[in-house]
């Protein structure tokens, strides 16, 4: 059986780093996005549940694993179920993470 799979735009709107998923989508062609440290610039990109994500997002760098797929896009607190931040300390700052 396969692993549940989503794509790369619509799972960043749900789980609320974009406004809308066209500004997802845009973001992803940027090419500013990698998936398991490899860049990608396709917003039809498939991901699946274990997959890390590594992007800049204004003063951010958000290093996420992805703990689910999401359903719809719902509040804030279902969003933030759907990732764990892999955030880093480096002397006194923190990196990636919200």
């Amino acid at each position: 059986m396969t692993a549940p799979s989503q794509r790369l735009d619509s799972w960043l709107w749900c789980a609320r780093f974009f406004k809308s998923r066209s500004k997802a989508a845009r973001f992803c062609a940027s090419g500013r996005l990698r998936v398991n440290g490899t860049r990608t610039t396709k917003a039809h990109f498939l991901i699946r549940t274990g997959y890390v994500l590594t992007f800049p997002l204004g003063s951010h760098v958000y290093v996420i694993r992805i703990d689910a797929m999401a359903g719809r896009r719902g509040p804030a607190s279902e969003a933030h179920s759907l990732y764990e931040s892999l955030e880093v300390e480096v002397a006194g700052t923190s990196v990636g993470g919200p």
